[in-house]
């Protein structure tokens, strides 16, 4: 038996899976691979590169070298390809044909016309020899040649693959941003993905898009040839193609895959919150033929829980570079890391994105870091042999002992006292951010909250008849004892004064910080911005109306109206709401609902966060709630649409609006700090309502038991 002719072949690939590609194309039977950035080139058989195209899991194009010529310009393409190959021995008169030409480092500058010049090249290599010439397909030509150009040398291959292998056949229901084929297999490769995983850990993807990571590491842990899918390859129509040897190798593929499907399978498994994204990568797990294999549901990131002990977690969660989300991406990050560490300690992770600061979002240490490209986007897959836990102990503020003397020594005495009773009262309560004093002394005329390890201070406007300078010392004399008192540094005070706002007044932008700082309440996360707005995000003497949304949640939809920051609905995703639907007029705090709800693992269809005036929105919806929060402004107006909403005025319409929308046996809420407030009694004749203000002053407000007014609103009968 005579020697096998050997070829020079390449595989391209993308950028940072070349030792990957390296490893297939020796277990392919390539002798002397050698790796570039974008693909690896070695000496074999037709037999290695029939291999690497039905087997490799990274490479983009298999590629057989026919000749090469010296090439400065266009027209050194043209004399080349007339006299320098002889395309007869890969193409035929009744054959059809393309060309791609890619240039690297070189003068010519336009890869279409080169390429061009190439099939001119060869049309009258043909046409000298037999008077005819092969047709041009660029859709589905017979043979595809490539012409690589670089540095004065033009290389001509014989594309084996066709069409890029990852293509894989089964994919044709997509996301809103699809990885590769490829670069997915070298995603779960790298993560760690490999035959050894048994029935006791599981593979998951908790962000599954389409599904495509899920598939391909089931090929993998199936031993099943990618190209086996594919219904066609390049060398098919190529003079040189020996069919017998590909069905020998199809073969061998189908028994090793058969053999595959009989060991025992780690659990495959993922997530995904879009019902669409759920549907796409269910066809396309049927279409690969993996069904029975992989298991896909739709669910919140926030419900994530490990089904098994142990495992490896994979995915690739959106990063705003192509999706628009960029700051709900940061705080989608930050919960994915909680979950991480409070759920998953000791799995494996692979976690692949475009920002490396937002896998700092994780808080995980001891990560390695893949560089990886999708197309032109440079890359990083972060993966973890182990995943830790993260301390999420309670901030407590410490507080000073000993005498106090000095000025502003009953200020002082007042603070401390409360604060005593207020931390005590938080930590069992598990509160972190509460009111420990609201103007207790005339002369210090000042509220004080605690937002974890953060402290803000509202100056509120002195009487006009009070001296400026003897304000001015008495709230120096505040911050000072607070920083005494707690041991606070300067950067965790944040100071604004409070007058009587008008309008919108007190939704509105006063600094340019833009920081945001994530606190807790209860089950719930947020973010509060204490710097740049009046108010921070969070109304702290709602905190026992948001827990009884909370409690009635499960099962429900949700509608929150003049939702604000959607802090609200935050208690009714994580009470277990069937759905939520957030509606304010603010771009702004719509923007931060939104991040609201990425920082606690919700998102998609089920949470949807609607920016409009919400009396116009309640005219045209139709929808049913089975439980509604209403909390007006005081009052509002609107520029562009030029409307006044006056509380006093038009709560009537408002609520029999917001009534229309509530289910039969559902409950509204109503809240309002308006303290004049007044509501119309002839609303009791169309409805049960009942008043709950009493009950949802919180405990840190008790010393203003006006902060706001609340009520329940049923059906009658």
């Amino acid at each position: 038996m005579s020697d096998p002719v050997l070829f020079s072949l390449t595989a391209t690939c993308a950028a940072g899976v070349e030792s990957l590609l390296v490893d297939e194309i020796i277990a392919c039977g390539g002798a002397e691979p050698f790796s570039y950035r974008g693909g690896v080139s070695w000496q074999g058989s037709l037999e290695s590169g029939y291999r690497a195209c039905l087997w490799s899991r990274f490479a983009s194009r298999i590629l057989l070298q026919i000749g090469g010529f010296p090439a400065v310009n266009e027209e050194d393409l043209y004399q080349g390809a007339l006299g320098a190959i002889d395309w007869q021995r890969h193409l035929s008169l009744n054959h059809t044909f393309s060309i791609d030409c890619t240039l690297g480092r070189t003068g010519i500058n336009h890869s279409q016309f080169a390429g061009l010049r190439v099939k001119d090249g060869l049309a009258d290599f043909f046409r000298e020899r037999t008077g005819e010439r092969p047709s041009v397909d660029t859709v589905r030509p017979a043979v595809r040649f490539s012409v690589y150009v670089d540095e004065g040398q033009a290389r001509v291959a014989v594309n084996l693959s066709g069409e890029s292998l990852h293509r894989r056949g089964y994919r044709t229901d997509t996301g809103v941003a699809p990885l590769k084929e490829t670069l997915a297999a070298a995603i779960v490769a790298l993560a760690g993905c490999d035959r050894e995983m048994g029935p006791d850990q599981a593979l998951l993807d908790p962000m599954c898009g389409s599904g495509t990571l899920l598939i391909e590491a089931a090929l993998l842990l199936g031993d099943s040839a990618p190209g086996l899918s594919r219904s066609a390859f390049g060398f098919q129509g190529w003079p040189g193609h020996d069919s017998d040897l590909w069905s020998r190798l199809v073969d061998e593929a189908v028994a090793r895959e058969e053999m595959g499907l009989d060991r025992p399978w780690p659990l495959i498994v993922g997530y995904d919150c879009d019902p669409v994204a759920v549907a796409a990568a269910r066809k396309n797990i049927e279409r690969a033929g993996l069904a029975d294999r992989i298991q896909v549901h739709q669910g919140q990131l926030a419900r994530l829980r490990p089904p098994t002990a142990k495992g490896l977690l994979v995915c690739n969660p959106p990063y705003g570079e192509r999706l628009g989300e960029a700051e709900e991406a940061i705080w989608l990050y930050r919960c994915l890391g909680r979950i991480l560490a409070r759920e998953f300690v000791g799995w494996r992770l692979g976690l692949f994105t475009s920002q490396p600061d937002l896998a700092d979002r994780l808080g995980q240490t001891g990560t390695v870091s893949h560089r990886l490209y999708n197309g032109p986007i440079a890359c990083r897959l972060v993966c973890s042999r182990g995943i830790v836990p993260v301390s999420d102990e309670a901030f407590v503020w410490p507080l000073a002992g000993g005498e106090l003397t000095g000025d502003g020594a009953d200020f002082a005495n007042r603070l401390r006292k409360n604060l005593t009773k207020s931390i005590k009262w938080a930590q069992k309560q598990g509160v972190s951010c509460y009111r420990v004093y609201d103007r207790d002394l005339p002369d210090y005329n000042v509220a004080i909250d605690l937002y974890e390890k953060w402290i803000h201070v509202q100056e509120y406007a002195p009487p006009s008849q009070m001296d400026e300078t003897l304000a001015s010392r008495r709230f120096s004399l505040v911050l000072s004892w607070l920083r005494e008192l707690l041991g606070a540094r300067r950067e965790r005070i944040f100071i604004k004064t409070r007058s009587r706002q008008k309008g919108r007044q007190q939704y509105e932008k006063k600094g340019r910080v833009g920081k945001m700082f994530e606190v807790r309440e209860g089950e719930c996360f947020f973010l509060v911005n204490l710097s740049d707005y009046l108010d921070t995000g969070l109304f702290l003497d709602h905190r026992p109306v948001r827990l009884r949304i909370g409690e009635r949640a499960a099962g429900k939809r949700f509608l929150n109206l003049f939702s604000y920051t959607g802090t609200a609905t935050i208690h009714a995703a994580v009470g277990g709401a069937e759905s939520t639907t957030s509606v304010d007029l603010s771009s702004t705090y719509s923007a931060w609902a939104r991040m609201n709800l990425a920082l606690n693992g919700f998102g998609g269809r089920a949470h949807e966060v609607v920016q409009a005036d919400c009396l116009q929105w309640l005219t045209e919806d139709r929808s049913s709630y089975d439980l509604i929060f209403v909390d007006p402004p005081t009052f509002s107006n609107t520029k562009k649409k030029q409307q006044v909403f006056d509380i006093q005025t038009d709560h009537v319409r408002l609520l029999t609006l917001a009534m229309a929308r509530l289910a039969p046996t559902g409950l509204l809420i109503f809240s309002t700090n308006f303290r004049k407030f007044e509501l119309d009694l002839g609303l009791s004749e169309h409805f049960q309502v009942h008043e709950i203000s009493r009950e949802t002053i919180p405990a840190d407000f008790s010393r203003n038991s006006k902060i706001h007014c609340c009520w329940e609103f049923q059906r009658l009968g």
